[in-house]
């Protein structure tokens, strides 16, 4: 099997020859960790891995995708507004006024270079006014949505053997971005009508921006960001969700399935429990990244939903910082959903900095082992 073939047939619950190798990836204070234990230090860490596995892959070249940007346009500009105690009051590409360490700057709030705590001080959008003025930063239209050599691409992946994806932020996310969390909660209550408002707005935009794309007819996987849950709950109860979110997921899963799209995958950190038969209703085909320390139990999850819905990710990364018979411990603990099917294992978020190098390659031996590949 190819790579996109493998990985279609794990989500699918068909039979993969090997179940995709995808233990998760590091983040910046992890990697020069790591080029301190012994990986080179312009050494690609995946490739070492394989090195150090002893598996031979075959490169895989440039992986071309489809390329659709969904941000904002034009965005904020980016600046300090003040340089105090040790942090940085910056407004950011979304127009959030935000504080940061010094050790960081605006630039890592644009990515996910590394973990950064902040501070939101101001959210752009407050008023009605407000969200007039940012929809004119939402143009599908705009013709710098898709890349210039978007026909190229198209007949490139026509023959594609690698995985090509779409993603975008769902509504929560969107309008938290927007709003703010605990602002949006509020309006959630004393405000419904503008919250239908700005989610109608954002299902429409979405869609239309992503129409070109779908009926290219070269998407295997749309993930939608909505990061809505807690350590413990959901951020808004299910008739909430029902009611503000359920009506978009529904009308994107069903444009993507008309248009052959096969997996549509909800990302969302937090414990998810009484989200995912939500989702399952919208269409979703896979969730993730099912945190261990938000108490999701994917064991459970595969009694209670059988195979209705597949998972990504999952392994405790706490475990993994721990290694030893740790790590071996919480594998043993997955793999009956692994050996069930409609699972690809892997860390449960990006990798922190508190896992070593050779922590990482003794759980990717195991993990190896686990999916096939050794």
């Amino acid at each position: 099997m190819n790579p996109r073939e493998r990985y279609l047939a794990a989500l699918k619950f068909g039979t993969p020859d090997k179940i995709p190798f995808q233990p998760g990836g590091p983040r910046e204070k992890t990697l020069a960790r790591w080029h301190q234990e012994g990986l080179g230090k312009d050494e690609d860490w995946l490739a070492a891995v394989w090195r150090h596995l002893g598996v031979k892959v075959a490169p895989e070249g440039p992986q071309a995708q489809p390329g659709v940007s969904f941000r904002m346009n034009p965005m904020f500009e980016e600046k300090v507004l003040e340089h105090r105690d040790g942090h940085y009051i910056v407004q950011d590409w979304m127009g959030n006024v935000t504080e940061i360490s010094d050790e960081y700057d605006y630039t890592y709030i644009r990515e996910a270079k590394d973990f950064v705590t902040r501070k939101w001080h101001k959210f752009p959008v407050a008023t009605r006014a407000d969200f007039e003025a940012m929809k004119m930063r939402y143009n599908p239209d705009d013709p710098g949505r898709y890349p210039e050599d978007f026909a190229a691409r198209v007949r490139a992946l026509k023959e594609r053997t690698h995985v090509a994806a779409i993603h975008f932020s769902g509504p929560f996310w969107q309008l938290r971005e927007w709003c703010g969390f605990e602002p949006l909660c509020m309006l959630m209550i004393e405000d419904p009508g503008f919250i239908h408002e700005m989610v109608d707005f954002w299902m429409a935009y979405v869609s239309k921006t992503m129409a070109r794309v779908l009926e290219a007819g070269i998407v295997d996987r749309i993930q939608i960001n909505e990061d809505m849950a807690y350590k413990e709950k959901s951020m808004i109860s299910p008739a909430m969700t029902r009611e503000f979110l359920l009506p978009v997921w529904t009308r994107w899963v069903k444009e993507a399935k008309q248009a052959g799209v096969p997996l549509v995958d909800m990302d969302s950190d937090g414990k998810v429990d009484e989200l995912i038969p939500i989702w399952i209703e919208a269409g979703f085909d896979v969730c993730d990244p099912i945190e261990v320390a938000a108490g999701n139990d994917i064991n459970l999850y595969r009694k209670q939903f059988k195979h209705q819905i597949a998972y990504r990710m999952g392994v405790d990364k706490r475990c993994m910082a721990k290694g030893g018979k740790v790590i071996e411990a919480e594998l043993r603990r997955i793999e009956p959903v692994v050996r069930d099917g409609g699972f690809i294992p892997g860390c449960d978020h990006g990798v922190p900095h508190d896992i070593s190098w050779p922590d990482f390659l003794h759980y990717c031996g195991l993990l190896a082992e686990m999916t096939g590949w050794r």
